[in-house]
């Protein structure tokens, strides 16, 4: 059966795979981006951050248009790995600010990009699956990735950001090798675009989510640290995290595959809410990270479902910008979780006990949402 699926799987898509895997090898640039720039300045540094990505995500569908996506998938690449770059050797707060606005520009380039290349390759039940191996070979990757931060964060939160910038130009280069040029879409950049009612329904329900989402990855090592983990800690949990989301997919993936996308993505945010309201209540180390790997596994089962609505229902010339949309949830919640987190973090004593709290009425809030999508 695995045979079998693996040869399911376009060799260009297989190809893109690899990439992806091995720029998220060094992905450390969101999870350990408060732990770099510092309480004081993290705050302002997400929310810059947040705003540039959502504006990079925004232009990677616009290139589109006028670029093949291996182009656009390497040039984001690129530029992420020069600004990382960029802001490993900053040192003052308004450099760091600079830096981080740079690598926000250039961080989002590549999605929209990596989706359209794979609804071109795989149609139907075969487009699910593409995109949940696409998610189950990140979180693989992150396994490794998180070994790796708890080497080098004791050295270092720069290390880590060298080592993302790194990654990120290797992945570059080897798209340039070996994905196929590719054409690019038959479209009318001057027509004018509105997002129709269900896109607008569906992003609307990826927003609070991703509020729920970044809100925990944004601040689980900050969090930790504050409880009194040690600096190895943060790292080790990533890793544990990232291997039980495959498990969880291949363990349970095959029993909701025949359920609605709207019933799964529900149901496993109603879950991650109450995971996350535990993490807000404790104030331990270890009982915060057997929640967060917890809920790592249920997002494991949520893997691909999201971009597989969007294929799906979009028609395809529109198909770039359906992804930047519906994927603009991301960038939205991004300057909008440090606010939020802030507030709570106020009334809870804590910035962690606050990412946790907004990650738990955000996630509870989803199949609310959801219901009327």
């Amino acid at each position: 059966m695995g045979k079998r699926r693996r040869e399911s799987i376009p060799a260009e898509a297989r190809t893109l795979l690899w990439i992806r895997v091995l720029n998220q090898l060094g992905s450390y640039a969101l999870a350990f981006l408060a732990v770099l720039t510092g309480p004081e300045l993290a705050p302002a540094a997400l929310a810059a951050f947040g705003v540039a990505a959502l504006i990079s995500r925004w232009a990677g569908a616009l290139l589109l248009d006028r670029l093949p996506p291996r182009t656009v998938l390497s040039l984001g690449l690129g530029l992420t790995g020069l600004s990382l770059l960029l802001l490993a050797a900053a040192r003052t707060p308004p450099y760091v600010l600079g830096a981080v606005v740079l690598v926000g520009l250039a961080f989002e380039l590549y999605e929209p990009a990596t989706q359209e290349f794979l609804a071109r390759l795989a149609t139907g039940a075969r487009r699910q699956q593409v995109y949940a191996l696409l998610g189950v070979s990140l979180s693989a990757a992150g396994a490794v990735a998180g070994l790796l931060a708890a080497v080098l964060l004791p050295l270092g939160a720069r290390w880590l950001v060298i080592a993302d910038a790194v990654t990120c130009l290797a992945a570059a280069g080897i798209a340039l090798r070996f994905l196929p040029p590719g054409a690019q879409r038959d479209a009318n950049p001057r027509r004018r675009w509105r997002p129709p009612l269900p896109l607008l329904r569906l992003t609307l329900a990826s927003t609070v989510f991703a509020i729920g989402s970044l809100a925990v990855m944004m601040f689980l090592p900050l969090a930790l640290l504050e409880r009194g983990a040690p600096a190895w800690a943060p790292g080790l949990t990533l890793a544990g995290a990232a291997l039980l989301s495959p498990l969880a997919l291949w363990m349970g993936g095959r029993q909701l595959a025949s359920r609605g996308h709207g019933i799964v993505l529900g149901a496993g945010a109603a879950l991650l809410g109450l995971l996350a309201l535990a993490m807000a209540i404790t104030d331990r180390t270890w009982p915060t990270a057997a929640a967060y790997l917890a809920s790592t596994a249920i997002n494991g089962l949520l893997l691909g479902r999201w971009q597989a609505l969007v294929a799906d229902a979009a028609p395809e010339p529109e198909r770039p910008r359906w992804f930047a949309f519906q994927g603009s949830s991301w960038g939205v919640a991004q300057p909008v979780v440090p606010g939020l987190v802030a507030v709570f973090g106020s009334f809870a004593g804590g910035t962690g006990a606050g990412a946790f709290w907004t990650a738990a009425l955000a996630f509870l809030v989803v199949p609310l949402v959801l219901s009327y999508s």
